[in-house]
């Protein structure tokens, strides 16, 4: 296992790496609409779009972004048809055997958020397993959004703090934003500094509520398995043209951290 920062195998033409997010978050949208683009059946596009993943997950690392969180699959999937849900409970389950090797040689911490034992009880084996094998890794921290809903998370947030009220063990005035925040999936990282949506859809989707608050969203219509490192490079060029004042008149330069 290793985290020495990897050389740039990349070109990124007006990038300034000084001023790069802290967390990307993605909504990837497409596999489907690509797989029928290209006349392929049995949900290859689900397929094809893991190795977008990998791609987005290797230029985070060579860019030294930290955070990466990617919605894999949200409450309201479980609408789907049965066979599709059960194809991607099984490429979860091969992805986590597949990539662990890799994941650990890269120094990439995988961490999985959402309602997790609403899963099948064995692909939530294998997920506390990935998470306990690269618990020690530091280089990238890559949240996968299992089984999450953003109304649903803040409801189980409420739920726990009231319990802490009703059992004596915190006042209801004592109640502030960071009490909140520590309650959530994501206690302890930093909030999404860039959201990537891609098929031309532009609406949240339920995907971080909270946490997006003061996100800058970049939005495309590139379908997400063809989602590669240039269209990586405008998103990131399209943020650090944004003017973040997060709600002060005086304006901050987008990703000065």
């Amino acid at each position: 296992m290793t985290t020495e920062h990897p050389q740039p195998t990349h070109a990124w033409p007006g990038l300034d790496r000084e001023r790069l997010p802290q967390h990307v978050a993605v909504i990837m949208d497409g596999n489907r609409r690509w797989a029928k683009r290209k006349l392929l059946g049995g949900f290859q596009g689900h397929r094809a779009g893991v190795e977008t993943v990998r791609v987005l997950l290797r230029l985070c690392r060579e860019l030294n972004i930290p955070y990466l969180t990617i919605y894999a699959f949200s409450t309201e999937n479980w609408q789907r048809s049965d066979e599709e849900v059960g194809f991607l409970m099984s490429l979860f389950e091969e992805v986590i055997q597949r990539e662990m090797n890799d994941l650990l040689k890269n120094g990439v911490r995988l961490r999985f958020i959402g309602d997790v034992p609403g899963l099948p009880a064995t692909l939530q084996g294998k997920m506390r397993e990935a998470e306990r094998i690269t618990g020690a890794n530091r280089h990238v921290t890559m949240n996968v959004a299992a089984n999450y809903g953003g109304r649903r998370e803040l409801i189980k947030a409420a739920q726990d703090l009231a319990r802490r009220v009703a059992a004596g063990e915190l006042a209801a005035e004592a109640i502030d934003e960071q009490a909140f925040e520590a309650c959530l999936y994501t206690a302890g990282q930093p909030d999404p500094d860039l959201l990537i949506r891609t098929s031309g859809e532009a609406r949240l989707s339920n995907f971080l509520p909270w946490q997006s608050a003061y996100t800058e969203m970049y939005f495309t219509d590139v379908l997400w398995p063809e989602f590669r490192q240039p269209n990586f490079l405008d998103a990131l060029l399209s943020y650090q043209a944004r003017d973040r004042r997060f709600g002060g008149t005086t304006g901050v330069v987008a990703a000065a951290q």
